[in-house]
């Protein structure tokens, strides 16, 4: 019999059967799965979008500018890789950098004092402020300027507006610098290191003795231009001439090559009372006479006087190895060639140092009653440029102060890198030029911003002392032992310090000479503890100035051991390399 040719499907053909029913279920299963992912896709990007929206929010209330735009085009922006950055365990390190972020609306702006600022002579200043984010204004339209550069002295013409000055302004002048860079005045100062200078005509008698008794001096006569000058003799003087003086002229100079030269020391004052006193200890502005002093010639100024076209310092034989070939600085160069002839430069630094505090000293409280006239007293710094000669036994000699000296490298385009960095220097030591934090007049750091860079504890100096039983009494604070103490610091006191602490840490290429450094004391022999009682000169202190003293002095201790413990730990690693063998480069 055949088999018949109807197929008749087997059990596992009826488990594997799919119609169209079932493919139709299928589908909308599939369906509804995909509906429901893109559903999901949907939210979870909304979620985003929103999350975005609340960020940027937050940033624009906090910055005052949308987010990604720092307000100048070269503003720093910071990112940002964690899991949950918005979870708050980041909190400070934002708080940081955010404090280190500024935007155009809120960045600090200079304004200029000056005639004719746009001249070019102030292109240097211009420059380092412009790299530190400032931007220009005008005084006469804004009162919200954060510094003023002032060439010419503001407090006469512009008096009102130095009156109306606003806490956290800044201005490169101090009131009163006239007595200091006054010719007349000083030259007539009475000082060491100055040359006898007379008054004319008041101190004509004077003079005449003065010259009766050494009949071979020779003298010049100056007046506050500047003007005119001439080496004479007594019979050839105008001693009837109002507002002139006559000053004994150094008629044995210490030449180099046959040249006369001097000696220019930017001097930057921050603070009156009480006083501290920096300078610029990187390099310092040599300036050499066009002519050779000998055969000298009265008449030949070229030899003797240093105007605006000097000879540069690079187009002296013995220089010229040094600077042009080698690159070194000024002072390098003159360290050297002092050295060279067998003496010692660190002496001469240390007295023209010296003279510099002398003259300050004499005048502060004529500095303090200047100030006084104004409403905020940290407002003030200086920078001048004390001018001195050296004599042929290396004596150093006062000649002038410049209250506005010459930052323009027209004439000596190499001069420029010494000026931008005389300014730069000034900028920072007084927090100008800021650091690891931004602020401006309109958007002042808050307290925990100020706190990070120096706060009360790291102001806090003689912790034995101060714990000890001796300054724990109800009228410890009368004992000078125990005035640093935390308990009788005012709070003018504590802002004081921070100053002095911030200028320490951001003196850059300056160097403090007042209060002089504990280590210099020790270098010239003085006894430190003295030191707090006299300056240089034997200058009796103001009370201000001995506390500030001893606080720089115990300062000093804790920043030295600091560093010894560094150098303790270095030699440590470095001997445990050395007996594992390690190779140490």
């Amino acid at each position: 019999m055949f088999e018949s040719s109807h197929w008749t499907p087997s059990k596992m053909d009826k488990y594997n059967r799919f119609g169209p029913r079932d493919l139709l279920r299928g589908g909308r299963l599939v369906n509804l799965i995909m509906v429901v992912l893109l559903m999901g896709l949907l939210i979870t990007a909304l979620n985003i979008w929103q999350l975005s929206a609340l960020q940027a929010q937050h940033y624009e209330a906090e910055h005052a500018v949308p987010e990604g735009q720092t307000g100048v085009e070269s503003g720093p922006m910071y990112v940002v890789y964690a899991r949950h950055p918005d979870s708050g365990y980041l909190k400070h390190v934002y708080n940081v950098l955010d404090r280190a972020e500024t935007g155009e609306e809120s960045g600090p702006m200079f304004v200029v004092y000056a005639r004719h600022p746009d001249s070019g002579y102030l292109k240097h200043v211009y420059n380092v402020l412009d790299r530190a984010g400032y931007r220009r204004g005008n005084y006469n339209v804004t009162s919200d300027w954060d510094v003023m550069w002032a060439h010419d002295y503001p407090f006469k013409k512009i008096r009102d507006k130095m009156l109306k000055m606003k806490k956290g302004q800044k201005i490169n002048k101090f009131p009163g610098s006239g007595y200091i860079t006054n010719k007349v005045n000083l030259a007539t100062s009475g000082l060491r290191h100055v040359p006898p200078a007379f008054s004319i005509p008041k101190e004509k008698e004077q003079l005449l003795q003065y010259a009766k008794k050494y009949p071979d001096k020779l003298f010049v006569q100056k007046s506050n231009n500047h003007r005119g000058i001439q080496i004479q003799g007594i019979t050839q003087l105008d001693l009837a001439t109002e507002g002139s003086f006559v000053q004994e002229y150094i008629d044995k100079p210490f030449l180099i090559d046959g040249h006369k030269f001097d000696i220019g020391i930017y001097t930057t004052l921050t603070s009156v009372d009480p006083l501290r006193i920096y300078v610029h200890h990187s390099d310092a502005l040599l300036r050499f006479c066009p002519e050779k002093y000998h055969p000298f010639d009265a008449r030949n100024k070229d030899k003797y006087v240093v105007h605006d076209d000097y000879l540069p310092s690079w187009k002296i034989p013995s220089f010229s190895k040094y600077m042009k070939d080698m690159g070194f600085s000024f002072t390098d160069t003159l360290n050297a060639y002092i050295r060279s002839i067998g003496k010692d430069p660190e002496k001469i630094w240390q007295e023209m140092y010296s003279t510099i505090s002398e003259v300050y000293l004499k005048h502060e409280d004529l500095f303090i009653k200047a100030v006084s006239h104004y409403p905020h007293k940290d407002a003030f710094f200086e920078m001048v440029r004390f001018d001195f000669v050296l004599d042929e036994d290396l004596n150093v000699y006062l000649m002038e102060a410049n209250m506005s000296p010459n930052l323009s490298s027209a004439h000596f385009p190499p001069n420029r890198l010494l000026y931008e960095q005389v300014v730069h220097s000034v900028l920072r030591l007084v927090g100008v030029v800021q650091g690891s934090i931004r602020y401006d007049l309109l958007h002042p750091a808050n307290d925990e911003a100020k706190d990070m860079i120096v706060a009360t504890k790291d102001i806090l100096v003689f912790p034995e002392l101060c714990s000890s039983d001796k300054c724990s009494g109800v009228n410890s604070c009368d004992i000078t032992e125990c005035n640093l103490c935390l308990p009788c610091l005012s709070k003018q006191d504590i802002l004081e310090f921070k100053r002095a602490w911030l200028e320490q840490v951001n003196r850059h290429a300056t160097r403090r000479i007042f209060p002089l450094p504990v280590n210099t004391s020790r270098q010239t022999g003085n006894n430190p503890t003295t030191s707090f009682h006299h300056g240089p000169g034997g200058v009796k202190l103001s009370q201000t100035n001995q506390r500030m003293a001893r606080w720089f002095q115990d300062e000093f201790q804790k920043t030295r051991l600091i560093y010894c413990a560094f150098l303790k730990k270095i030699v440590i690693n470095f001997t445990f390399l050395y007996l594992i063998n390690i190779p140490i480069i």
